[in-house]
């Protein structure tokens, strides 16, 4: 038993009842008290209440008030002294808290201006200055005394008070009161089943109030707890992930093969990061795919007039980290050339932008993709879709408008209905592969194949209520953030 617990015990042995633990144990602070409390109560020697109230601590300021008097009533005992007092010489006598004793002064009435001099207003006796009201409000809050809620908010607007929560405990004796506390058994040890000790051993009562200490374990980002979400949603669709690993890729499989041409304006240094070392890669092995892709962006094929330029091999050849998933769905349809069949594929991960942070832009973010290749697939499947895809999430009220890509055509952006913001919003982006994309990879001409895009972060932003995407990701995250923030569930409230 340690020495606070049998001042307790002793204490509620000669009062009954002690009222306030503060008052009756002031050497020890409120968390020391009540562990020793929990400690006996376990015992059921006492019972506790808990008595929570707000404690105002005196700033340094507000310390030197009550010792040397307010700055406002310093200044007027100045004045008093000296009759009148030029305004340039109000830092000579208060300081850095000049302006504020002057500000504070004229407030109360006590002084008044005549010219450039302070003086005392007709209304102040000389002989009988007023009370210096602060400076007795911080005394009696020192002390310990009760002010009205108006000055105490006053104090605080004065930055002269902080407030605090401070717990007392109000305790009574238990059902099981001594001043003695039994030694419990806590373990049935094999020595008192073969002697038969335990069947008179007095053993601890369980206490199920008592939470027991966290693990030490990791916990799933966010962002990752939503992408996980969105895999569940992919595979009860029928869909295969495709591998999504290589973040550096060349401009042919990340623009040329999309049909993005050299010229467009995402392939400029201010979008794109380049690579300096190495600074190209190799032709592709499928030198024939590699001509043809060169020959449908400079004359056209497959139904397309092409982009009519000279089209540049060491430009298509430049190794850039990838700005979209959309390359790794290039990859996965031209392999699925050598075997044509229906297919859903998706992939969620990394893509990089050469863009300026801000509240919802990074360098850095992650994009879901879908892409269902199967025969004679048309606009209406690609909406209907849709409508299936989103309603997993929870999202129902969806239009759609047309809009440009490279390489779909027609291409749709999605909009949803937003209840909380009260307004429609764009969720993503979607369209058909382009003939001219396709067949020169060698798929079938009936074979086709749409597909549509979002980031990751913002349902994400949306889900656990983040504003501002920086403090998603990045050095300014909070750990507690993490840690304690339920796993996704997106058809719960993600467009509330």
């Amino acid at each position: 038993m340690s020495e606070l617990q049998l001042n307790i015990l002793q204490a509620l042995d000669k009062k009954g009842t002690i009222e306030n633990s503060q008052n009756e144990f002031p050497e020890y602070d409120s968390q020391q008290v009540q562990a020793a409390l929990n400690s006996l109560l376990a015992r059921s020697k006492i019972t506790y209440k808990t008595i929570e109230k707000d404690q105002f601590n005196l700033t340094e300021e507000a310390q030197d008030i009550v010792k040397n008097g307010s700055h406002e009533f310093r200044l007027l005992e100045t004045i008093s002294k000296l009759q009148q007092l030029k305004i340039s010489e109000v830092s000579n006598v208060l300081g850095p808290a000049g302006k504020t004793g002057q500000a504070r002064a004229f407030k109360n009435g006590w002084i008044s201006k005549n010219g450039d001099e302070l003086v005392l207003n007709a209304k102040i006796d000389n002989t009988n200055l007023p009370v210096d009201e602060t400076a007795l409000e911080l005394k009696q809050l020192q002390e310990g005394s009760v002010l009205d809620a108006k000055k105490i908010t006053e104090l605080k607007k004065r930055k002269l008070v902080t407030v605090s929560k401070a717990f007392t405990f109000k305790v009574e004796k238990g059902v099981e009161f001594s001043l003695q506390i039994e030694k419990f058994d806590t373990d049935i040890t094999s020595d008192m089943v073969i002697t038969g000790a335990w069947e008179k051993a007095n053993f601890k009562p369980y206490n199920f109030n008592s939470e027991g200490v966290l693990p030490e374990s990791g916990a799933l980002h966010p962002l990752n707890k939503v992408r996980e979400e969105f895999r569940q949603i992919f595979f009860s669709l029928g869909f295969s992930e495709m591998p999504s690993n290589q973040y550096v890729d060349t401009g042919f499989w990340n623009f040329d093969t999309l049909f993005v041409p050299q010229q467009h304006p995402a392939r400029d240094l201010q979008d794109t990061f380049y690579l300096k070392d190495p600074l190209v890669a190799g032709r592709p092995e499928d030198l024939k795919y590699f001509n043809d892709v060169k020959r449908v962006h400079e004359e056209g094929d497959f139904g397309s007039i092409g982009y009519r330029y000279p089209w540049r091999e060491e430009e298509t050849l430049k190794l850039v980290l990838r700005t979209h998933t959309t390359a790794i769905s290039a990859h996965i349809l031209k392999q699925l050339a050598q075997d044509p069949k229906p297919a859903r594929l998706f992939s969620i991960d990394r893509v990089f932008r050469n863009e300026a942070v801000d509240a919802t832009h990074l360098a850095e973010f992650h994009q879901v993709e879908g892409v269902i290749a199967d025969y004679d697939l048309t606009l209406g499947d690609l909406i209907g879709f849709m409508e299936d895809f989103f309603a997993k999430m929870g999202v129902h009220d969806l239009r759609f408008k047309p809009t440009y890509n490279p390489y779909t055509e027609p291409s749709l952006e999605i909009y949803s209905w937003h209840n909380g913001l009260g307004k429609w919003v764009e969720i993503g982006n979607s369209g058909m592969f382009r003939p001219e994309m396709l067949e020169s990879m060698g798929l079938p001409k009936n074979l086709r194949v749409l597909g549509w895009g979002l980031s990751l972060e913002r349902p994400t932003m949306i889900k656990y209520a983040v504003s501002n995407i920086r403090e998603l990701l990045g050095h300014k995250v909070s750990l507690d953030f993490i840690e304690t923030n339920p796993a996704a569930r997106l058809d719960e409230d993600l467009h509330n």
